[in-house]
């Protein structure tokens, strides 16, 4: 049996969609890959790293006293027992070198006892 002028064409046209379809269909599964869709989360990771820094450089130019102030208050803040214990260390160490003085209740004698015997 022969296909009539209009069934070949309509095979000609479902074949060639079908090829469309199939293209389509491999490049959404190329889109959706693990590998394809970790590039471009990494790429525009990338980009707005890079949008961040350059505006924290900009912030920097324009307040460079107060992102001083900002940046010292947060080393503080995450170094504060090293320097509590630094601090606790030289106060100990300044109080042991000192030395203390008595007062002079202590220093007099409460009754001078004398070495000589009394004889009676």
């Amino acid at each position: 049996m022969k296909d009539t002028p209009e069934i070949a064409a309509a095979r000609i046209e479902a074949e060639r969609a079908r090829a469309n379809m199939m293209a389509t269909a491999q490049e959404l599964q190329e889109r959706v890959s693990p590998k394809t869709l970790a590039r471009d989360a990494w790429e525009g990771a990338k980009i707005k790293g890079a949008d961040l820094a350059e505006d924290a450089v900009d912030a920097v130019k324009a307040r460079p006293v107060a992102v001083t102030g900002v940046v010292a208050a947060i080393a503080l803040f995450l170094a504060r027992e090293p320097l509590m214990d630094l601090a606790g260390k030289i106060v100990d160490g300044v109080s042991a070198k000192k030395p203390r003085r008595k007062s002079k209740k202590q220093t007099e004698p409460k009754e001078k006892q004398s070495d000589t015997e009394i004889v009676e």
